[in-house]
């Protein structure tokens, strides 16, 4: 399989490759669009409504393109022949209402860069498991290609083609991305479960984003493939009635598979036309029905892409997860502190509460997206203790859990939620930071909750 064949079908571009291009968002992935476009001859401004980062100012002054900051003004935006915008500002805000308007095409990041490569691009969306996914499939293939990794992680896609330009990349893409693309096709799609998440911002329809989601394989085509979780209903009815004209490779803890991955004897069994991959799920470093899944779905992208049995092997062993996704911290008096700030939904704290081997104090909350906890039920009356709240508003936390649980306590500050879990843990127990919603109430983002964790706890 040659990365120069790949993309020999392509879609037309929604955009003009040329003139005003304006970036709205001075961030990692709005800052590298707008290297990119002035490397490739845009006449390029960048405009974001918060603060702009002192290293991204200086970045944009050091290749003299203009910027603004605290502010959207109308009259140098409304100008532009295509936008670049920001995941997080949602299409229903009036300025890009009135781009849609004037016929502006408005574009994610993703959507703009691609159209600069011609590299193999494996691009893994889904509710939950994306960054680790992303991370592991990279791990793997790094071992024998040239390889970046983009998207939701790392440096921006964007900038890494304007200054790396890879011959391949693996791409974490959120709903948010997928939303603003439009001529996107990657060679590899990889969707590994999809779940009520930022339903926010689909006006709470969920055919809406799971919509949002199968975007990722809108314009496959034969020579593509799609790589999905076989046991996740929402997936397989949404495929019943929308069929993608990509290869189908299927994953499955419960079904055997012919062309795919399944989960059998504690094995997994990765079947390419016939040419099979075996792997005990004891040597997978990442533990976890969850991260099993993960594993078929990486390695059935490394033997896609021809990687040797042995180095998938190997690199699925020494791989040592992501940081905020299950990370051990440390271990006090026997008592093993877990952060998992990554868990913004409900879905994700319910591997990681699955995970528990131990009785578990339990850290949660923050902003809800409309959860609903009913699923999280039976680990809470099983394997929790003690649940501590750490939010400004726990109001839906008691309602749902007081009565599981002898110690429920809230605060709304990390050190004090630590100190807590210190006084009520034993030997032998757990303490889980899995909120299960969204930390834009008292922290800057799941990175800050996260470190403020570790950091809490090293200071016990």
């Amino acid at each position: 399989m040659k990365p120069e064949t790949t993309n020999t079908i392509r879609i037309k571009t929604p955009f003009k490759k040329e003139g005003r291009l304006v970036v709205l968002g001075g961030g990692e992935s709005g800052i590298g669009a707008a290297l990119l476009a002035q490397a490739k001859g845009y006449e390029v401004f960048v405009s974001d409504k918060g603060v702009i980062k002192n290293k991204f100012r200086e970045l944009l002054n050091q290749h003299a393109i203009p910027w603004e900051d605290t502010q959207h003004t109308k009259a140098l935006i409304l100008n532009a022949d295509v936008v670049v915008k920001s995941p997080g500002i949602p299409n229903t805000v009036p300025l890009v209402a009135a781009l849609k308007e004037q016929g502006i095409p408005v574009i994610s990041e993703i959507e703009f860069a691609a159209n600069y490569t011609q590299a193999n691009i494996v691009a893994i969306t889904g509710s939950n498991g994306k960054t680790t996914t992303a991370s592991l499939t990279h791990h793997v293939l790094k071992q024998a290609l040239s390889v970046g990794l983009a998207g939701n992680i790392g440096a921006s896609f964007a900038k890494q083609v304007q200054a790396n330009n890879y011959p391949n990349y693996v791409l974490e893409i959120s709903s948010f991305q997928l939303d603003d693309c439009f001529s996107f096709r990657p060679h590899i799609a990889v969707l590994l479960n999809i779940t009520p998440d930022h339903l926010d911002r689909y006006n709470y329809n969920f055919d809406a984003y799971v919509a949002s989601k199968f975007r990722i394989t809108k314009n496959q085509t034969a020579t593509d493939y799609f790589i999905y979780d076989a046991d996740d209903p929402v997936i397989t009815n949404w495929l019943e009635k929308h069929p993608t004209k990509a290869t189908l490779l299927p994953f499955s803890l419960h079904k055997r598979i012919e062309n795919g991955a399944y989960f059998e004897n504690n094995t997994c069994i990765i079947t390419i036309d016939n040419n099979q991959i075996i792997m005990p799920a004891k040597d997978i470093a990442l533990q976890g029905k969850h991260n099993i899944k993960n594993a078929m779905a990486a390695s059935t992208v490394a033997h896609l892409l021809k990687i040797r049995k042995q180095t998938i092997r190997e690199s699925l062993e020494n791989f040592h997860g992501v940081e905020h996704r299950l990370e051990d911290v440390l271990k006090i008096n026997k008592v093993n502190y877990i952060n998992d700030s990554k868990a913004t939904n409900v879905n994700a704290t319910y591997y990681a509460l699955e995970s528990m081997d131990a009785p578990t104090i339990w850290i949660v909350g923050g902003e809800d997206k409309g959860n609903d906890y009913t699923e999280l039920f039976p680990f809470i009356n099983e394997k929790v203790k003690a649940i501590i709240c750490l939010g400004v508003d726990n109001k839906k936390l008691f309602e749902n859990f007081q009565s599981m649980v002898d110690i429920m306590v809230e605060t709304q500050n990390m050190s004090e939620a630590v100190k807590i879990a210190y006084k009520l843990a034993e030997s032998g127990d757990n303490v889980l930071l899995s909120p299960a919603c969204a930390s834009f109430d008292l922290f800057e983002n799941y990175e800050d909750r996260g470190r403020q964790f570790k950091e809490a706890v090293r200071n016990l």
